[in-house]
């Protein structure tokens, strides 16, 4: 397979072109230019795929932890020591900027580490019974092959989050990257452990073409043998694929779109809230679910935060993304660009004051501030992905909690101020899965509990979390003697 212009299929440890033969080209989002030429893959390639994982899942869920240990050691060295390549793959597949390609790229060396000491995870535990002579287990078991749907924007983290916990407890598994990251967020996972030593047939990747996602996933939910699916996505997408899990009765872990907050209190620290606030809304170009989308600042602090935010995102550095000093770079498509557009446009029509930004440079969106978005505009409810955030007044904290929850989301949210201890209370009422007190929402380990509430999803992703998602719990007795039966 040549890295950088041929992308093919990866089924029971080879590497494979789609049944019918046909590809379509990824195109770099900076400067427009062909990244790759991609197998798009169909149903018929998915159930080749699930063919390998299932043939291969009872061996590897009898691999041995020292085994299982030593496969994801040397794939995070060797993840570790490609670091300034795959940053270079990052920006020109994505246009992910230097600072969270790293942000990646540490992730998933830790996560790979933390895999390793997975394998010698306690499994079970032992149940008291009342009857008599009899010993009880609670043990888990791999559910056997997992079907993994992953995300374009954050491509190396999420594929890998998808992928390593779920093989980390014994399932094999069938990836489906986004079209838009079929390299970083698919077939670079399947050379970086299967270099590393994982068997055949335990990670298969299957990429598709624009808009033909539905007929692969479709076909991965429907098969009898995929026991769990793991889903990262949007939520109008992540409905449809629970219906069909449910219609077939499997379960879904699923992280879906955030509409994030950022509540900036009165007795916070000025100085901290702006920097917070220009990080959180407009890391990686505003691409990422966590990404704060409302900035919720109480009124006597809102005249100079608002003038300082502004003043700081208009300054940001626009361009391409293999710059060092680039903070905002190109947005994924023409798509994305011309809905970023629309809905800010539609915005201003309906009232709102544009403070910055607004208007597409090449294939940039600069960093954009609005106040005063009426609830009828598209940004003031939706998820819109991209290096827009909204300001606005809140009347205390009774107020600026009740606009948090407003939203139909509730992936994350950050809350500023000088009182710690108050944080956490506010943390108590705040309807997000995550909440962090004294930083801006973008935060994620590889051990932690990550996942939403609302219309941001179900289940929570994690290592510390994998075995709850991705195994099965037997219920196991034993006897020593006979028993005595009425009858």
């Amino acid at each position: 397979m040549d890295p950088t212009t041929d992308i093919r299929h990866h089924i029971g440890g080879s590497w494979a072109d789609a049944g019918t033969g046909r590809t379509y080209d990824k195109l770099d989002p900076w400067s427009g230019a062909v990244f790759a030429r991609v197998a798009a893959g169909d149903a018929d390639d998915a159930r080749l795929a699930v063919d390998a994982a299932a043939a291969a899942a009872p061996a590897w869920a009898g691999t041995p932890p020292g085994r299982r240990q030593e496969i994801f050691l040397r794939a995070a060295e060797a993840l570790r020591q490609r670091h300034a390549e795959i940053r270079r793959m990052l920006a020109a597949e994505t246009g992910c900027g230097a600072h969270f390609a790293e942000v990646q790229l540490d992730f998933c060396v830790n996560l790979l580490r933390q895999a390793a000491g997975l394998a010698y995870a306690a499994t079970g535990q032992i149940l008291p019974s009342d009857l008599d002579g009899t010993r009880a287990l609670a043990v888990r078991r791999p559910v056997g092959v997992v079907a993994a749907i992953a995300p374009w924007n954050a491509s190396l983290v999420l594929a890998g989050r998808a992928v390593v916990a779920p093989l980390a407890v014994g399932n094999t598994v069938v990836l489906k990257p986004s079209e838009e990251a079929p390299r970083t967020g698919g077939a670079l996972w399947a050379e970086l452990l299967a270099g590393a030593g994982l068997p055949p047939g335990v990670l298969n990747v299957i990429t598709h073409a624009p808009g033909e996602a539905g007929a692969v996933a479709s076909a991965l939910i429907a098969d009898h043998r995929v026991r769990r699916i793991s889903f990262t996505g949007s939520t109008v997408t992540g409905r449809r694929l629970a219906e069909l899990a449910g219609r077939h009765l499997k379960r879904a872990v699923l992280q879906l779109g955030g509409h994030n907050p950022l509540l900036v209190l009165a007795d916070a620290d000025l100085d901290h809230a702006v920097s917070a606030a220009v990080y959180g809304a407009f890391v990686h170009s505003g691409q990422t679910c966590m990404c704060a989308r409302r900035i919720l600042v109480d009124r006597s602090l809102a005249a100079a935060f608002t003038a300082r935010f502004v003043q700081r995102a208009a300054a940001l550095p626009v361009g391409d993304p293999s710059d060092p000093a680039t903070v905002i770079g190109p947005v994924i498509n023409e798509w994305a660009l011309s809905l970023l557009t629309r809905r800010v446009r539609e915005a201003v029509d309906l009232g709102a004051e544009l403070l910055t930004g607004g208007v597409p440079a090449g294939r940039c969106f600069p960093p954009t501030v609005l106040r005063g978005v009426p609830p009828a505009a598209e940004l003031a409810f939706d998820e819109t992905f991209g290096p827009v955030v909204l300001i606005e007044e809140t009347d205390g904290v009774r107020d600026a909690v009740d606009r948090a929850n407003s939203s139909g989301f509730g992936l994350t949210a950050g809350v500023l101020t000088s009182d710690p201890y108050r944080g956490l209370d506010l943390a108590r009422r705040l309807q997000a899965g995550i909440v962090h007190v004294n930083d801006q929402p973008v935060h994620d380990e590889p051990q932690m509990p990550f996942g939403g509430v609302k219309d941001s999803g179900a289940g929570r992703f994690g290592m510390g979390f994998a075995a709850e998602e991705f195994t099965e719990t037997q219920w196991v007795t034993t006897r020593a003697d006979p028993r005595s039966y009425p009858f």
